[in-house]
C-alpha cells in the first residue's frame, strides 16, 4: 500500500503565520499548473512500483479553490495510471468559506470521502489577525454541512495564540467538541521567519507566547480530548472510534508515498525527493522535461532517526527491531535511552518504545537526544 499527495499551490489570501509554498496571484498560469501536475503524475508512474494506492490527499495551498473540471482532470489521471484501492481514503483540504452544498455534492461525485477543514479558531479576532478568508460563523456552518452530507472529516485548531487566555482556549475546544467531528488536529503556533506574524511580533503589535503557556494549553487539550472520548493516537492528532488519518499515519509508519506538484516531497523507502518550490520553474521544467527536483539517498542513520522521530509521536511507538540498521543502534543510544526511562520520559513494552505523558511534552527534544549523528 502507498499514498499520493498532490500539492495545489493556490490561496485566496496569505495567512500571517504560514510559510508553506503557495501563491495568491496565479490566474495567468492556473491552467498550465494543472496540466503540469497531470503530466508529472503520468511521468512518475514507476516511482511506487506496482503498489496499490490506498490514500489520495489533495493539500496546499487551498485545493478547495479548484473547479470541478480541474479536479476531475487530476483525479482521472490518477485512476487511469495507478492501481487504486476500492476503499481508498480520499482527502481534500478545504477552507470553511469554500464549503457549501453545491461544492460538497461536486466533491462527493468525484470520489472525495474525507475533508480536512482549516478552522484554526472560533474567535473572530484571531481569524482577523491571521488574515483568514473565513469567518467564525462560516466555521460552524462548514462542520455541520460536512457532517450532514456524509463526509468523514478532520478539523484543525491552533493553540498558543497571542492575546489568548486559558479560558479562551478551553472555549475553543468546547465549541469544537460540541460539533463532534470524528478527528481533530491541534497544532502549536510556530513563528517562522519571513512571515507576517514574525514581523507583527518583532514590531510589538502582537505579544510572543511563552513555552510555558503553550505547554499548559497542550495539557488542557489532551485532558479535554480524553474527557470527550477522543484518543490521542499521535501527539497532535485525536480521533473518535479509531477514525485515524490513514494518509498521515502512513507517513509516521514509514510507508512509501508519491508527492506531486511544486514543493511536494516523495519517499520510496530508500530515498527522498522534493520538487522545486517555484511555480513558474515547476511548470517550465515539467514542460521542457528537465530536472525539477532534488534527491537524497537515505543512509541507515537517516532511516533510524526518521523512524525514531515519527514513531515516538504515535500510539504505536517505535519497534526496536525496525531500528536495527547497519551499525544502529549504538551504545550511546542505549545509554541515553536508559536515562530517559529513568526520568519517566520513555517506557518499553514488548520491544517497542513509547513516550510517557510527561515525555510527550518534550517529544522533539527526546527524539533529538536519541538521534545518531
Amino acid at each position: 500500500m502507498a499514498g499520493i499527495y498532490i500539492h495545489i499551490p493556490f490561496c485566496k489570501k496569505k495567512c500571517t503565520y504560514c510559510d508553506f509554498h503557495f501563491s495568491t496571484t496565479f490566474s495567468d498560469y492556473r491552467e498550465k499548473m494543472i496540466h503540469a501536475i497531470v503530466q508529472e503524475l503520468k511521468n512518475r508512474v514507476s516511482y511506487l512500483g506496482k503498489q496499490t494506492i490506498s490514500t489520495l490527499y489533495f493539500g496546499g495551498g487551498t485545493p478547495s479553490l479548484l473547479t470541478k473540471e480541474e479536479l476531475m482532470l487530476i483525479i482521472e489521471t490518477v485512476y487511469q495510471n495507478y492501481h487504486v484501492d476500492n476503499e481508498i481514503e480520499f482527502t481534500l483540504e478545504a477552507n470553511p468559506d469554500d464549503i457549501n452544498v453545491e461544492q460538497l455534492l461536486i466533491w462527493k461525485s468525484l470520489g472525495v470521502n474525507r475533508l480536512s477543514i482549516g478552522l484554526q479558531s472560533f474567535l473572530q479576532e484571531d481569524l482577523d489577525w491571521m488574515n483568514r478568508a473565513h469567518t467564525a460563523e462560516e466555521s460552524e456552518s462548514a462542520v455541520k454541512l460536512t457532517k450532514e452530507y456524509g463526509f468523514s472529516m478532520t478539523v484543525d485548531l491552533i493553540y498558543g495564540l497571542p492575546n489568548r487566555t486559558k479560558a479562551d482556549w478551553e472555549n475553543n475546544i468546547d465549541k469544537l467538541v460540541t460539533l463532534s467531528p470524528e478527528h481533530i488536529s491541534a497544532y502549536c503556533l510556530t513563528v517562522e521567519k519571513q512571515t507576517a506574524l514574525h514581523k507583527l511580533i518583532e514590531k510589538g503589535d502582537l505579544p510572543e507566547v511563552t513555552e510555558d503557556d503553550q505547554s499548559e494549553q497542550f495539557e488542557t487539550l489532551v485532558h479535554k480530548m480524553k474527557e470527550s472520548g477522543y484518543q490521542q493516537y499521535e501527539i497532535s492528532n485525536f480521533a473518535k472510534e479509531e477514525a485515524y488519518s490513514q494518509h498521515n499515519s502512513n507517513y509516521w509508519k514509514g510507508v512509501s508515498y508519491l508527492g506531486i506538484g511544486p514543493s511536494a516531497h516523495s519517499f520510496d523507502g530508500e530515498s527522498r525527493r522534493w520538487n522545486v518550490a517555484n511555480n513558474p520553474q515547476y511548470i517550465k521544467r515539467i514542460s521542457e522535461q528537465t530536472s525539477y527536483y532534488e534527491e537524497e539517498i537515505l543512509t541507515p542513520k537517516d532511516r533510524f532517526n526518521e523512524l525514531l522521530l515519527t514513531g515516538l509521536r504515535t500510539k504505536w511507538g517505535v519497534n526496536l527491531e525496525l531500528l536495527s540498521f547497519k551499525h544502529c543502534p549504538t551504545k550511546e543510544f542505549h545509554k541515553q535511552l536508559n536515562a530517559f526511562k529513568a526520568f519517566n520520559l520513555i517506557f518499553e513494552e514488548e520491544g517497542t518504545l513509547f513516550l510517557t505523558e510527561k515525555g510527550k511534552l518534550q517529544a522533539d527534544h527526546v527524539a533529538a537526544m536519541l538521534f545518531l549523528e
